[in-house]
Protein backbone atom coordinates (compact mmCIF):
# COMPACT_ATOMS: atom_id res chain seq x y z
CA UNK A 1 0.00 0.00 0.00
CA UNK A 2 1.17 3.53 -0.80
CA UNK A 3 0.21 6.68 1.09
CA UNK A 4 0.71 10.44 0.94
CA UNK A 5 1.23 11.92 4.40
CA UNK A 6 0.53 15.55 5.26
CA UNK A 7 2.30 15.96 8.60
CA UNK A 8 2.43 19.02 10.86
CA UNK A 9 6.04 20.08 11.46
CA UNK A 10 6.87 22.63 14.15
CA UNK A 11 10.25 23.25 15.72
CA UNK A 12 8.87 24.33 19.12
CA UNK A 13 5.96 26.11 20.77
CA UNK A 14 7.25 29.55 19.74
CA UNK A 15 7.91 28.67 16.10
CA UNK A 16 5.37 28.82 13.32
CA UNK A 17 4.44 25.37 12.07
CA UNK A 18 3.29 24.11 8.68
CA UNK A 19 2.26 20.92 6.93
CA UNK A 20 4.88 19.01 4.98
CA UNK A 21 4.11 16.23 2.50
CA UNK A 22 5.80 12.83 2.43
CA UNK A 23 5.35 9.61 0.50
CA UNK A 24 5.54 6.09 1.95
CA UNK A 25 5.41 3.06 -0.31
CA UNK A 26 5.00 -0.71 -0.05
CA UNK A 27 3.41 -0.54 3.39
CA UNK A 28 1.81 -3.79 4.54
CA UNK A 29 -1.89 -3.61 5.42
CA UNK A 30 -0.98 -5.23 8.75
CA UNK A 31 1.46 -2.47 9.65
CA UNK A 32 0.32 -0.35 12.60
CA UNK A 33 0.05 3.41 12.20
CA UNK A 34 3.04 4.06 14.45
CA UNK A 35 5.11 1.44 12.63
CA UNK A 36 4.30 3.27 9.43
CA UNK A 37 5.66 6.47 10.99
CA UNK A 38 8.75 4.51 12.06
CA UNK A 39 9.26 3.49 8.43
CA UNK A 40 8.86 7.11 7.32
CA UNK A 41 11.41 8.28 9.90
CA UNK A 42 13.85 5.57 8.87
CA UNK A 43 13.58 6.82 5.28
CA UNK A 44 14.05 10.44 6.38
CA UNK A 45 17.14 9.58 8.42
CA UNK A 46 18.69 7.76 5.44
CA UNK A 47 17.98 10.84 3.33
CA UNK A 48 19.75 13.02 5.90
CA UNK A 49 16.53 14.75 6.96
CA UNK A 50 15.05 15.48 10.37
CA UNK A 51 12.70 12.67 11.50
CA UNK A 52 9.16 13.46 12.62
CA UNK A 53 8.82 13.72 16.40
CA UNK A 54 5.82 11.85 17.81
CA UNK A 55 4.90 10.44 21.23
CA UNK A 56 4.57 6.73 21.99
CA UNK A 57 5.32 4.25 24.73
CA UNK A 58 3.41 1.02 25.38
CA UNK A 59 1.93 0.60 21.87
CA UNK A 60 -0.76 -1.53 23.49
CA UNK A 61 -3.52 1.04 23.95
CA UNK A 62 -2.80 1.46 27.65
CA UNK A 63 -0.76 4.63 28.18
CA UNK A 64 -2.39 7.15 25.80
CA UNK A 65 0.94 8.64 24.74
CA UNK A 66 0.25 8.10 21.01
CA UNK A 67 -1.96 11.17 20.85
CA UNK A 68 -2.39 12.12 17.19
CA UNK A 69 -5.16 13.81 15.25
CA UNK A 70 -5.59 11.73 12.08
CA UNK A 71 -7.82 13.00 9.27
CA UNK A 72 -9.68 15.17 11.77
CA UNK A 73 -10.26 12.43 14.35
CA UNK A 74 -8.50 12.02 17.69
CA UNK A 75 -6.46 8.79 17.52
CA UNK A 76 -7.72 8.00 14.02
CA UNK A 77 -10.70 6.47 12.22
CA UNK A 78 -11.53 3.65 14.66
CA UNK A 79 -13.73 4.05 17.72
CA UNK A 80 -12.56 2.75 21.07
CA UNK A 81 -8.93 2.58 19.96
CA UNK A 82 -5.75 4.59 20.43
CA UNK A 83 -3.45 5.56 17.56
CA UNK A 84 -1.12 2.63 18.22
CA UNK A 85 -4.06 0.24 17.74
CA UNK A 86 -4.84 1.58 14.26
CA UNK A 87 -3.60 -0.48 11.32
CA UNK A 88 -3.03 0.72 7.78
CA UNK A 89 -5.77 -1.56 6.45
CA UNK A 90 -8.17 1.08 7.84
CA UNK A 91 -7.05 3.40 5.03
CA UNK A 92 -7.51 3.09 1.29
CA UNK A 93 -4.46 2.38 -0.84
CA UNK A 94 -3.19 5.67 -2.27
CA UNK A 95 -5.00 7.75 0.36
CA UNK A 96 -3.74 11.11 1.59
CA UNK A 97 -3.58 11.10 5.41
CA UNK A 98 -3.42 14.31 7.44
CA UNK A 99 -1.61 14.00 10.79
CA UNK A 100 -1.65 16.76 13.41
CA UNK A 101 -0.86 17.21 17.10
CA UNK A 102 -3.59 17.85 19.67
CA UNK A 103 -5.08 21.30 19.08
CA UNK A 104 -5.63 22.77 22.53
CA UNK A 105 -4.34 25.93 24.15
CA UNK A 106 -3.64 23.93 27.30
CA UNK A 107 -1.45 21.46 25.35
CA UNK A 108 1.35 23.57 23.79
CA UNK A 109 3.39 21.93 21.03
CA UNK A 110 6.83 20.73 22.10
CA UNK A 111 7.91 19.63 18.64
CA UNK A 112 6.07 18.42 15.53
CA UNK A 113 3.37 16.03 16.79
CA UNK A 114 4.44 16.07 20.45
CA UNK A 115 2.49 18.24 22.89
CA UNK A 116 2.94 19.05 26.57
CA UNK A 117 0.07 17.37 28.43
CA UNK A 118 1.37 18.12 31.92
CA UNK A 119 -1.77 20.19 32.50
CA UNK A 120 -3.59 16.92 33.17
CA UNK A 121 -0.96 15.99 35.75
CA UNK A 122 -1.53 19.30 37.50
CA UNK A 123 -5.28 18.66 37.63
CA UNK A 124 -4.65 15.24 39.18
CA UNK A 125 -2.29 16.77 41.74
CA UNK A 126 -4.96 19.30 42.67
CA UNK A 127 -7.33 16.40 43.36
CA UNK A 128 -4.90 14.90 45.83
CA UNK A 129 -4.95 11.45 47.44
CA UNK A 130 -7.64 9.69 49.44
CA UNK A 131 -7.15 9.82 53.21
CA UNK A 132 -8.84 6.48 53.95
CA UNK A 133 -6.33 3.73 54.63
CA UNK A 134 -7.33 0.33 53.29
CA UNK A 135 -4.24 -1.39 54.73
CA UNK A 136 -4.01 -5.00 53.54
CA UNK A 137 -6.14 -6.62 50.85
CA UNK A 138 -8.38 -8.48 53.35
CA UNK A 139 -9.13 -5.16 55.08
CA UNK A 140 -10.03 -3.53 51.78
CA UNK A 141 -12.24 -6.45 50.80
CA UNK A 142 -14.11 -6.09 54.09
CA UNK A 143 -15.61 -2.83 52.79
CA UNK A 144 -18.66 -4.03 50.85
CA UNK A 145 -19.35 -2.14 47.63
CA UNK A 146 -22.39 -2.77 45.40
CA UNK A 147 -21.32 -4.32 42.11
CA UNK A 148 -23.04 -1.62 40.07
CA UNK A 149 -21.04 1.07 41.90
CA UNK A 150 -17.78 -0.88 41.56
CA UNK A 151 -18.38 -1.42 37.83
CA UNK A 152 -19.11 2.26 37.26
CA UNK A 153 -16.02 3.31 39.21
CA UNK A 154 -13.84 0.91 37.20
CA UNK A 155 -15.32 2.13 33.91
CA UNK A 156 -14.38 5.69 34.87
CA UNK A 157 -10.93 4.56 36.01
CA UNK A 158 -10.32 3.20 32.49
CA UNK A 159 -9.50 6.79 31.42
CA UNK A 160 -5.87 6.91 30.27
CA UNK A 161 -5.55 10.70 30.32
CA UNK A 162 -4.55 10.91 26.66
CA UNK A 163 -6.18 14.31 26.12
CA UNK A 164 -8.42 13.30 23.20
CA UNK A 165 -11.46 14.78 24.95
CA UNK A 166 -9.97 18.25 25.30
CA UNK A 167 -8.42 18.14 21.83
CA UNK A 168 -11.76 17.14 20.28
CA UNK A 169 -14.00 19.54 22.19
CA UNK A 170 -14.74 22.75 20.30
CA UNK A 171 -14.28 24.58 23.60
CA UNK A 172 -11.11 22.73 24.60
CA UNK A 173 -12.83 21.44 27.73
CA UNK A 174 -11.24 18.81 29.96
CA UNK A 175 -14.52 18.02 31.74
CA UNK A 176 -14.66 14.37 30.63
CA UNK A 177 -11.17 13.72 31.97
CA UNK A 178 -11.90 15.46 35.29
CA UNK A 179 -15.29 13.76 35.55
CA UNK A 180 -13.79 10.31 35.00
CA UNK A 181 -11.21 10.91 37.70
CA UNK A 182 -13.83 12.18 40.13
CA UNK A 183 -16.27 9.32 39.40
CA UNK A 184 -13.60 6.66 39.80
CA UNK A 185 -13.40 7.67 43.47
CA UNK A 186 -16.83 9.20 44.15
CA UNK A 187 -18.56 5.85 43.65
CA UNK A 188 -16.34 4.16 46.25
CA UNK A 189 -16.59 4.68 50.03
CA UNK A 190 -12.85 5.30 50.28
CA UNK A 191 -13.17 8.27 47.93
CA UNK A 192 -16.29 9.81 49.44
CA UNK A 193 -14.50 11.54 52.32
CA UNK A 194 -12.91 14.22 50.13
CA UNK A 195 -15.36 13.87 47.23
CA UNK A 196 -16.73 17.41 47.22
CA UNK A 197 -13.37 19.04 47.95
CA UNK A 198 -11.70 17.01 45.20
CA UNK A 199 -14.24 18.04 42.56
CA UNK A 200 -13.97 21.71 43.50
CA UNK A 201 -10.17 21.69 43.46
CA UNK A 202 -9.87 19.86 40.15
CA UNK A 203 -12.41 22.09 38.38
CA UNK A 204 -10.64 25.19 39.71
CA UNK A 205 -7.29 23.93 38.44
CA UNK A 206 -8.84 23.05 35.07
CA UNK A 207 -10.14 26.62 34.72
CA UNK A 208 -6.82 28.07 35.86
CA UNK A 209 -4.91 26.13 33.18
CA UNK A 210 -7.01 27.55 30.35
CA UNK A 211 -9.34 24.69 29.46
CA UNK A 212 -12.73 25.73 28.09
CA UNK A 213 -16.22 25.11 29.41
CA UNK A 214 -18.38 22.09 28.61
CA UNK A 215 -21.44 22.64 26.41
CA UNK A 216 -22.44 18.96 26.21
CA UNK A 217 -21.87 18.42 22.50
CA UNK A 218 -20.80 14.83 23.20
CA UNK A 219 -17.74 15.02 20.93
CA UNK A 220 -15.46 14.00 23.81
CA UNK A 221 -17.36 10.77 24.38
CA UNK A 222 -17.40 9.98 20.65
CA UNK A 223 -13.63 10.33 20.31
CA UNK A 224 -12.55 8.88 23.67
CA UNK A 225 -10.48 5.72 23.02
CA UNK A 226 -11.84 4.19 26.23
CA UNK A 227 -15.40 5.34 25.48
CA UNK A 228 -15.87 7.10 28.81
CA UNK A 229 -19.49 8.21 29.14
CA UNK A 230 -20.44 11.88 29.49
CA UNK A 231 -22.81 10.71 32.24
CA UNK A 232 -19.80 11.11 34.53
CA UNK A 233 -19.88 14.86 33.85
CA UNK A 234 -23.30 15.01 35.53
CA UNK A 235 -21.79 13.42 38.64
CA UNK A 236 -18.90 15.90 38.56
CA UNK A 237 -21.40 18.76 38.45
CA UNK A 238 -23.26 17.33 41.45
CA UNK A 239 -20.03 16.94 43.40
CA UNK A 240 -18.99 20.47 42.49
CA UNK A 241 -22.32 21.94 43.59
CA UNK A 242 -22.09 19.99 46.84
CA UNK A 243 -18.71 21.59 47.50
CA UNK A 244 -20.19 25.04 46.85
CA UNK A 245 -23.01 24.46 49.33
CA UNK A 246 -20.52 23.35 51.97
CA UNK A 247 -18.57 26.62 51.71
Amino acid sequence: MNFTLKIWRQKDAKSKGAFETYKVENISADTSFLEMLDILNNNLIHEGKEPVAFDHDCREGICGMCSLHIDGHAHGPSQGATTCQIYMRKFKDGATITIEPWRSAAFPVIKDLVVNRSAYDQILQAGGFISVRTNSVPDANAILIPKADADEAMDAAACIGCGACAATCKNGSAMLFVAARVSSLAKLPQGRVEGARRAKAMVAKMDELGFGNCTNTGACQAECPKQISIAHIARLNREFLSAKFED
